[in-house]
């Protein structure tokens, strides 16, 4: 027995130093171990406070406190300077909530009422161009029909459609505005002559939803690159300029169906202005001073 018990002492000790020696060398993390983006940063920190960022929930809403509200509807121009985010060329808007569309992370709908959405294949459909293009076969010495599948550039979206809500809060006795819903806008052209012929929603991404994953997405940032924000933050901020196309009226008729003697678009302007005023003077006339 004291052999024995001599034996396994013995055993113990001559593997025992080389079993720590193995527990030492695995817990040794070199630089040539890391991940190449955890050790060439394109900054001088690497900064996580954006993806560790949380989405607060709306706040509750009750009926009997929202005794007046009116949809409104805005187009958003990306061509005017300060909407000029929306294409900035190493991530445009257009790719962020096209790429969340694929993965079923952004939901989209067919119609602006959200109660029709789109399948995966019809995801597909909206965001692929197929075409047919003749092609030189060298072996037949024929030109044979291809089908090309390509995307949609996101240089063709120049204006995208915003639905929302505003309302008053009788229990916070405050104004509020929530946007319901975004839609890309395509503009088709005729292929022969190359003139316009009409613009269309893409499709509708339901933003309530949606803010989740937009708060992901970081949004260039003017005049201080240590402060980026994030998409959510633009549209809860309001960072964006815009114009009113349509109010909720009786016969549903856009601001182009009203004045639609006046080519210019100067009457157009005038009555947005004129709506964003009488939103503010509602307000504004509510209290006394």
């Amino acid at each position: 027995m004291k052999s024995l018990f001599a034996y396994m002492a013995g055993l113990l000790f001559y593997l025992a130093p080389g079993f720590i020696m193995g527990q030492q060398a695995e817990s040794i993390i070199t630089e040539s171990s890391d991940p190449v983006e955890d050790v060439y940063i394109d900054d001088v920190v690497r900064r996580t406070m954006i993806f560790e960022n949380r989405v607060l929930p709306y706040e509750p809403l009750r009926e009997a406190d929202i005794p007046w509200e009116r949809r409104l509807w805005r187009i958003i121009d990306v061509r005017e300077k300060i909407n000029l985010p929306f294409i900035y060329p190493p991530q445009p808007f257009f790719t962020i909530i096209s790429e969340g569309a694929k993965s079923g992370e952004i939901k989209v709908f067919k119609d602006e009422e959200f109660k029709e959405m789109l399948s995966p294949d019809e995801v597909m459909g909206k965001l692929v161009i197929t075409d047919t293009s003749l092609v030189f076969n060298p072996d037949t010495y024929e030109d044979e029909v291809v089908i090309v599948n390509s995307p949609v550039n996101p240089e063709e979206i120049q204006k995208y459609r915003v639905k929302e809500m505003w309302f008053f809060d009788e229990e916070a006795s405050r104004m509020g505005v929530r946007i319901l819903g975004i839609a890309p806008i395509k503009d088709y052209v005729d292929e022969n002559t190359g003139e316009f012929k009409y613009a269309i929603p893409m499709f509708w991404v339901y933003y309530p939803e949606a803010r989740e994953a937009l708060s992901r997405y970081t949004v260039y940032t003017d005049g201080n690159d240590a402060a980026p924000g994030t998409w959510y933050d633009l549209f809860e901020q309001r960072r964006f300029s815009s114009y009113i196309y349509k109010q909720s009226n009786v016969l549903d008729l856009r601001l182009e169906d009203i004045y639609n003697g006046f080519d210019d678009g100067v009457d157009r302007l005038m009555e947005s202005e004129r709506i964003k005023m009488e939103l503010f003077n509602w307000e504004h006339d509510l209290w006394t001073y």
